[in-house]
């Protein structure tokens, strides 16, 4: 697999356990305290960090820091709005819509030769 795929994959694996170590505990865990919130996000997050490392070392080797970044970013806005909808019951936003273009905007001046 070439590796901007094994990046992309690792990416979009690690963002999902991102997501929900920042965002789940608001559904989840509101009538809890915050440092019970923070820990079990903490926990969540570890696995983010074992997918996130490794790979932004694999994209490195081919992609540029800035290319790295945005690719996070785009995947980042991939995973977030599906979760925001269907697992935070939050309504769809034509604001999603301009944000992921926006971002094209970023990846077509980041990746351009």
């Amino acid at each position: 697999m070439p590796a901007v795929a094994q990046t992309a994959l690792l990416l979009l694996c690690s963002n999902v356990f991102m997501t929900f170590a920042w965002y789940a505990h608001l559904k989840n865990m509101s009538g809890k305290p915050w440092y019970v919130a923070a820990f079990a996000s903490w926990g969540i997050a570890l696995f983010e960090y074992l997918l996130q490392v490794p790979a932004n070392r694999i994209g490195h080797q081919s992609l540029t820091l800035g290319q790295l970044k945005i690719l996070q970013e785009v995947i980042t806005l991939s995973v977030f709005v599906p979760f925001s909808i269907y697992y935070m019951q939050q309504p769809f936003k034509r604001d999603f819509l301009w944000a992921g273009l926006c971002l094209c905007g970023a990846v077509y001046f980041m990746f351009r030769k």
